[in-house]
């Protein structure tokens, strides 16, 4: 018999026996998608038929059950989307029902390597020990190859670690990818040569499925300190195959755009701390950004605070990653970010920089307030 991964559901239904029914159609449908009464005997049913492990009643003020049910490694055929496919292909398209915490089996963790950095890896790129990170964007879509490029270098100078591309900015006539890349990653390194410092510029390499592996290796050769994919454009499994390919060193940044539906419903899509936490780290991403609570996005402290645990829990292999909250971070907010976060996260901060008169200054005031200690 092949080991097994779990996966834990989240099933609205009125009673136990209604909750029983619908994890063993789950159990069906993620596998076989064939009648009970027509599942072979044998291997067919003893080991690529889903089983249903335990069901408890939620206790999370949802009306609804708790369904763990594992799958065979055979299933998946050393193929990760075949496993996203399992984990909650046709399942998905089914109303009450969510993924809650995913379990991988030592085979998945050995199709799913991880991410190559992580928080560690991350850290030593940027030169600090235990600080926070810090990353802003250059922004917004319409500026100039030259005008961007200022914004990266200013950023710089003012210590964030990282400086990435906004995830709008991909090929536009205005800022085209090659110019764009070129540009921000030189004025970068003429920034750390004034100040010392060692920030890294963070292309946006989302693209056409043609074009997503050749700009982030573009990128590599150019001299960036990572790349930033959104893989719910782009595909989850480029992600994937760029943190395991072996010409390919840089960290992985994932971006959420177009990965809302997956997460905003109770009672729907998945669990936050599954999606942008255990999911993007067997993806392979080695910084997730997502969007913090009392921003503008609606996303709860509880929810955050999943994500974050999720990106640091054992999974019994994968490294420690990155999680990224941003969108609405403002200086006002750094102390409540401080006792929230801890020290094991990296600070996105956007607006709350680029509407400041002096850049620069504002980025230093902002480093200062992350880590008034300096350590």
């Amino acid at each position: 018999m092949a080991p097994r991964f779990t996966v834990t559901y989240f099933i609205r239904a009125q009673d136990a026996a209604e909750a029983k029914a619908r994890a063993l159609d789950i159990a069906l449908e993620q596998t076989v998608e064939i009648p009970r009464n027509a599942v072979p005997k044998g291997y067919v049913e003893d080991e690529i038929l889903g089983r249903l492990e335990a069901l408890e009643k939620d206790l999370n003020g949802r009306e609804g059950y708790l369904a763990s049910i594992s799958y065979s490694e055979d299933d998946v055929g050393g193929d990760f989307l075949q496993f996203l496919n399992i984990v909650f292909g046709n399942s998905s398209i089914k109303p009450g029902l969510r993924v809650e915490d995913i379990l991988p089996s030592p085979g998945i963790l050995e199709l799913c390597k991880g991410p190559r950095h992580g928080l560690a890896g991350l850290r030593a790129r940027a030169g600090i020990g235990e600080s926070p990170l810090l990353m802003s964007a250059i922004k917004p879509v319409g500026l100039s190859t030259s005008a961007l490029a200022r914004l990266a270098g200013d950023f710089a100078l003012g210590g964030m670690h990282f400086i990435k591309d906004d995830h709008g900015l991909v090929d536009q006539k205005t800022a085209p990818f090659a110019e764009r890349l070129k540009a921000c990653v030189e004025v970068v390194g003429e920034a750390n040569s004034r100040s010392g410092g060692k920030a890294s510029f963070v292309p946006n390499v989302t693209g056409p499925a043609n074009a997503v592996l050749d700009r982030a290796k573009e990128a590599e050769a150019a001299g960036a300190g990572a790349v930033m994919v959104a893989p719910a454009l782009a595909g989850y499994d480029v992600v994937r195959t760029l943190a395991a390919d072996p010409e390919f060193a840089l960290p992985i940044v994932t971006h959420p755009a177009f990965s809302g539906a997956n997460v905003v419903s109770p009672d729907g899509g998945f669990s936050h701390r599954a999606y942008f936490g255990t999911l993007h780290r067997l993806m392979g991403a080695d910084a997730v950004i997502y969007p913090n609570f009392g921003g503008r996005f609606g996303f709860t402290r509880k929810e955050c605070l999943s994500i974050a645990k999720a990106c640091a829990a054992d999974m019994g292999g994968p490294k420690a990653i990155v999680a990224a909250p941003g969108g609405g971070m403002t200086f006002e907010r750094v102390p409540e970010m401080r006792e929230a976060y801890g020290r094991d996260v990296m600070y996105l901060v956007g607006g709350a920089l680029l509407q400041e008169s002096n850049l620069v200054d504002a980025c230093r005031r902002l480093v200062a307030a992350v880590d008034p200690k300096g350590d």
